[in-house]
């Protein structure tokens, strides 16, 4: 429920922003990422994104360590409105398994969304 999406890829993870948040916070100007081989806890943030409108932290979705950061969304941050579910973020090797059951399918997601006025 704090707006970012997650792959699951057996040991790992892939995230970014969800359609919803970057449609919410216009356009998007900078996102800043942790570096590969951070140590990542489910629900602290992780990095920042800034819109024309906002400055939003992005929280980790789930524990890990980042293997990878998508330097292309980092050099064009406008991709996330293009393409918010093909322009991930960072991609995560998962550390804690029993988190995986916290996280929300996407009917939940929109739910959320929905009824909450976020």
């Amino acid at each position: 429920d704090d707006h970012e999406w997650v792959a699951i890829d057996g040991e790992f993870f892939t995230m970014g922003v969800t359609d919803f948040a970057q449609n919410a916070m216009g356009d998007i100007v900078f996102i800043e990422c942790p570096a590969a081989g951070t140590k990542i806890q489910q629900g602290k943030a992780l990095g920042v994104i800034e819109s024309i409108k906002s400055v939003s932290d992005v929280f980790a979705p789930l524990s890990g360590e980042v293997v990878a950061v998508n330097e292309e969304v980092i050099n064009s941050p406008d991709l996330c409105n293009q393409d918010p579910y093909g322009s991930w973020m960072i991609r995560a090797k998962i550390t804690n398994k029993s988190e995986l059951s916290s996280l929300l399918d996407s009917k939940q997601y929109a739910s959320v969304c929905s009824s909450s006025g976020h």
